[in-house]
């Protein structure tokens, strides 16, 4: 096999810094590569995802959760759904597991200069979109910034931490909501798509991206069709069980698409041309 397809698929050893757990299902893993050198190097753009591994438990896709402006270590966001997941979430600070990527193609951040910006997450989709926040205001993003994110119950919530200090700031518009209330919760209760149909927006002037389940992300393409969004500035991501993430296998095709090279994400107006199920209904 020759070298450079070999290093495709050549796991690398990461070391867990810290363990932070969002919610009782998410924990996000701060991962540092135990290669001083190649953790220096290391690199990846918002959006983008790693294989993650784990020994006798599989391998699995993990978007990652961090900035790439904050160099020397890696987020990755994992919430607890099958063999591997659970084990990770078993591991703590010292253990080791292992990495290969990053993967994908990454959000089309040059895009978002200079136009106000929409996110609208649900559950572990604000992983990939925190991503992308946190850029953005790291590098000093100036036009407005509407976050709009749905959890299950006040429990459910992740990333509160980043959810109170992008609150905090002066151009950005952060707001909640869940399907059920608690004692003591005294913020929305409903869809997320309740949340956006109070939002003042200018559809001509903003970039959507979306992230989340395939009912709230038909729901909100709905809602920004009526108001006049354009196909090409509604960006989301797709989900695929990838294998190899190198576009070997072909295992996450949409039609003549990959998900792991052509995506994980796709505007609108690429999606329709793909007639992907997901948008239907």
């Amino acid at each position: 096999m020759p070298s450079q397809l070999l290093e495709l698929y050549l796991p690398k050893a990461a070391e867990i810094q810290e363990v932070i757990e969002e919610n009782s299902q998410i924990k996000t893993f701060v991962l540092a590569f135990v290669d001083p050198e190649y953790n220096d190097g290391f690199s990846y753009e918002p959006g983008q995802f790693l294989m993650v591994s784990v020994p006798h438990c599989g391998e699995a896709p993990i978007s990652i959760s961090s900035t790439p402006v904050n160099r020397g270590t890696v987020h990755l966001s994992v919430r607890r759904a099958g063999k591997l997941t659970e084990a990770m979430h078993d591991m703590h600070k010292g253990d080791v597991l292992a990495l290969r990527g990053p993967y994908g193609r990454p959000f089309p951040m040059a895009s978002l200069v200079g136009r106000d910006l929409l996110f609208v997450a649900g559950g572990i989709g604000l992983a990939p979109l925190r991503s992308v926040i946190n850029t953005c205001l790291a590098t000093g993003h100036e036009r407005s910034i509407t976050i709009l994110y749905g959890s299950r119950t006040p429990s459910d919530i992740a990333f509160k931490a980043d959810l109170q200090a992008w609150g905090q700031r002066d151009n950005v518009s952060c707001q909640l909501t869940v399907d059920r209330a608690e004692p003591g919760w005294d913020g929305a209760v409903g869809l997320v798509t309740a949340l956006l149909g109070h939002c003042t927006l200018a559809p001509h002037e903003t970039k959507a991206l979306l992230c989340g389940p395939p009912m709230m992300i038909r729901a909100v393409l709905g809602q920004l069709a009526d108001r006049g969004f354009a196909d090409q500035d509604i960006i989301t991501t797709m989900e695929r069980h990838m294998k190899c993430a190198v576009g070997i296998c072909r295992h996450c095709h949409m039609d003549d698409k990959l998900v792991c090279k052509d995506g994980p994400v796709f505007t609108l107006e690429e999606l329709k041309q793909l007639n992907v199920m997901e948008l239907q209904g």
